[in-house]
């Protein structure tokens, strides 16, 4: 049984990934490797990230290596995995493991009762980043989400998130950001869908080496940002019976060769969230449960109870 997936991305992290895996080696040992699965996502790199990642990861029981045909930026990288994590618990976690792997049972213990975990480096409402340029920039943009999205957490931006599964699928699925401001929206998304979030302090260590560029990007970041309210964020979801059994959701999603499935009840149906991509599947699924084939918004799934298919 798998108990947790690490969903790394990575951008040109070729020389970092070694390093990374060292800090998060004696965790392993500490959960026990067999019951955890690693996904590295390399985004389009322009080095050999994907090999180094095999020879680093490749040894564990369950690792899976995917590569985007190009840089389509972290929030699809993270998109793609936390959609295909099997672990009863999901962390993202960056390729050099600046947040203390020795933190992830906190997680885990965490989401016992959470959907949603999100590591904080916010201690009395500051981060202190290893630059004044950065630390600045860290809190105008908080104070740029806040305007825009509501969010009232105050570190957004750290890589380290730890998700139930049936939440990472959800938020998996609905999320529409391709690059770093995915992190705002998966808060934006958790407070419309009524997840559940109880931050956890975390301490970081500043590893030299990071692909994000904060000039570069800032106007991005900024952009997209300012975008998350006025999406219309709409999914794919078969209407079933509200008491449908899981095991027959799960044996038609085997058939259809779904995967990366949320399933929402409610007193008056249960709703399965099949992705943006899982249309030609989700016909047969429908088919075969003799349900409904329909899109949905985040206000019709609010505060439903969600499960892993």
């Amino acid at each position: 049984m798998i108990n947790l997936t690490i969903v790394i991305p990575a951008f040109n992290e070729n020389a970092r990934l070694e390093a990374g895996y060292q800090r998060l080696a004696p965790t392993l040992e500490v959960i026990g490797p067999s019951s955890v699965e690693v996904i590295v996502v390399d985004d389009g790199s322009s080095d050999d990230t994907l090999k180094r990642a095999r020879e680093v990861y490749g040894h564990l029981e369950h690792a899976l290596f995917l590569q985007q045909p190009s840089n389509m930026g972290k929030g699809a990288a993270l998109r793609l995995g936390m959609g295909l994590a099997r672990g009863t618990n999901v962390i993202t976690a960056d390729a050099d493991m600046a947040i203390d792997p020795g933190q992830f049972p906190l997680f885990t213990t965490s989401l016992r009762d959470t959907d949603f975990v999100p590591g904080t480096r916010a201690v009395a409402g500051r981060i202190a980043y290893g630059s004044p340029l950065r630390t600045v920039g860290g809190s105008l943009l908080h104070r740029f989400a806040h305007h825009y999205t509501h969010t009232g957490q105050r570190d957004t931006q750290c890589g380290c998130k730890g998700f139930q599964l049936g939440a990472a699928r959800l938020l998996a699925s609905f999320a529409m950001v391709d690059r770093f401001a995915f992190d705002v929206e998966l808060f934006y998304l958790a407070d419309q869908l009524g997840l559940s979030v109880k931050p956890l302090l975390v301490t970081w260590k500043d590893v030299p080496g990071s692909s994000v560029r904060p000039m570069r990007d800032a106007w991005t970041v900024l952009r997209d940002i300012r975008g998350i309210r006025t999406t219309r964020y709409e999914n794919i979801v078969i209407e079933l019976a509200p008491d449908v059994r899981v095991e027959d959701v799960a044996s038609a999603a085997r058939e259809a060769r779904l995967q990366g499935l949320a399933l929402a009840r409610g007193e008056e149906n249960a709703l399965l969230v099949v992705g943006r991509n899982g249309g030609p599947g989700g016909l047969g699924v429908a088919s075969v449960l003799k349900g409904q084939m329909r899109t949905t918004t985040l206000g019709e799934l609010r505060g439903r109870p969600y499960e892993a298919i």
